[in-house]
C-alpha cells in the first residue's frame, strides 16, 4: 500500500486548508487535496492525524487554539452553516453566559441530521454574515436580534448591546435599524439598551 499522498503538494494543500480551520479538516477536504480514504486511515493509525468524529480530522501536531468546539461544529454542519445565537455572542465575547450547545444557522434545505448541534433554519442576507476568529458568524446586530427573539435573559441582551457599542463592534445606527426591522421583543430590548447608552 502506498501510504503517502501522490506528491508533496497534497500535504501542502491539506495543511493550507487545515491551517485556516484550527488544524481541522473534513474527509471531503482531504480527498480534494489528494488523499484517499486508505491514506487517511493510515495517518490516523500512525498518529499523524486524529479522527475527531466521523468525517472530521485534526492534524496531530497543530497547536491548540480557542473555539475549537465551534470549528468542529461548523465542519460537521457543512460549509453553508454560520455560527449564530448564543454561540456567536460568546465568540464575540459579548456575554458571560456559556451556551450548553453550539448554535448554527443553516439554509432551509440543508441537512438537519446533527443531533449534537442546535440548528436554526433561516435565510441570511450577505450583510448579516461575516468572518470572526476564523469562522463564519452572524454579524453583531443580527446576533443580538437573534438572541433577543430566542428568549435570552433581558439583562444579557442589554449587556451585549452595551459592550458591542463600547468595543466598537457595531454602531448605534446599525443596531437601531436591525431592531426596527425585527420588531417585537428584540426591538423593545435593543431600543431600551440604546437609550441607556445615549443617556
Amino acid at each position: 500500500m502506498n501510504s503517502k499522498p501522490s506528491n508533496q503538494s497534497s500535504h501542502e494543500a491539506l495543511y493550507q486548508v487545515a491551517g485556516q480551520q484550527a488544524g481541522y479538516f473534513t474527509a471531503t477536504q482531504a480527498r480534494a487535496s489528494g488523499y484517499s480514504q486508505r491514506q487517511l486511515t493510515y495517518y490516523v493509525k500512525t498518529h499523524r492525524f486524529k479522527r475527531i468524529r466521523p468525517g472530521i480530522y485534526r492534524m496531530s501536531q497543530y497547536p491548540s487554539s480557542a473555539n475549537e468546539d465551534l470549528v468542529i461544529a461548523w465542519l460537521e454542519a457543512g460549509p453553508t452553516a454560520v455560527i449564530s445565537h448564543e454561540s456567536a455572542l460568546a465568540l464575540y465575547e459579548l456575554s458571560d453566559a456559556l451556551p450548553s450547545e453550539v448554535h448554527l444557522i443553516i439554509p432551509p434545505k440543508a441537512s438537519r441530521r446533527h443531533p449534537s448541534l442546535r440548528l436554526h433554519t433561516n435565510r441570511l442576507s450577505a450583510d448579516e454574515t461575516t468572518w470572526f476568529g476564523g469562522l463564519p458568524v452572524t454579524t453583531v446586530p443580527r446576533t443580538i436580534m437573534d438572541v433577543a427573539v430566542s428568549g435570552l435573559a433581558e439583562e444579557l441582551v442589554i449587556q451585549a448591546v452595551h459592550q458591542a457599542i463600547q468595543r466598537g463592534l457595531t454602531t448605534i445606527e446599525s443596531l437601531r435599524a436591525a431592531a426596527e426591522r425585527r420588531g417585537g421583543r428584540a426591538c423593545h430590548l435593543v431600543q431600551r439598551a440604546l437609550q441607556e447608552v445615549i443617556s
